[in-house]
């Protein structure tokens, strides 16, 4: 049976996830940036209204996934600080300056938040090889890895999506997301042969999750 996490920027989507049958949220900030860490008081809130998983995004800035040493120690204490709110999980990723998967500080984020689970997200699209990185990110100890095939969007990176499954042989799982809509989660689901799935269910550029689409996403 096939899951759905829906990326969520606001309280309101949360709500609207949860109430609409999604399997996981991802919560975070920074719409328009693609994700950052969400605020804490944000994650107590919603904690108290929301009893699926929430996996917690660590990212103190948008941009590019080369984080400096002060960027790095804020990571870690809001990593500690959200794992005291409950936290289920958290989803991160670091590049070096060669857009290569990060191993010595990935690791020390996945062993900080153990025994919680830690999903790999988009930075692995922007790193340098495909099948490098995958056995990278499962050498850090990561669960999952968010990718849309190292291409712009699922669509695009389909064959590349339907090649890591296959690679990861059950070692990871491999979270399809990145412009996946009702529209096209059939196909990308057929083809790549993925079980888990991430939309923001945004529709017609607002903010919010739209239940609809939210619904559509989960029949579907």
């Amino acid at each position: 049976m096939s899951k759905i996490e829906i990326a969520c920027f606001n309280p309101e989507s949360a709500i609207i996830a949860f109430e609409n049958g999604a399997d996981r949220i991802e919560l975070c900030d920074g719409l328009s940036e693609g994700g950052t860490t969400p605020d804490f008081e944000t994650m107590k809130k919603l904690r108290e209204k929301i009893t699926i998983p929430m996996f917690v995004m660590i990212r103190p800035r948008g941009g590019d996934f080369t984080y400096s040493d002060s960027e790095f120690e804020q990571m870690k204490n809001d990593l500690i600080q959200l794992k005291s709110l409950q936290a289920d999980g958290f989803v991160f990723g670091i590049l070096d300056e060669n857009d290569e998967v990060n191993i010595e500080q990935n690791k020390a984020l996945v062993e900080l938040a153990a025994p919680l689970p830690c999903t790999f997200h988009r930075a692995f699209d922007r790193a340098a090889s495909l099948e490098e990185s995958l056995e990278k990110v499962i050498e850090c100890g990561f669960t999952t890895i968010l990718t849309s095939g190292q291409k712009p969007n699922v669509s695009d990176g389909k064959e590349n999506l339907k090649k890591l499954v296959e690679l990861s042989d059950g070692r990871i799982e491999i979270l399809v997301g990145g412009g996946l809509r009702s529209s096209n989660i059939e196909e990308i689901r057929t083809i790549t042969n993925a079980g888990y799935f991430h939309s923001s269910a945004i529709t017609d550029g607002g903010a919010f999750a739209n239940a609809d689409e939210m619904a559509a996403l989960k029949n579907k």
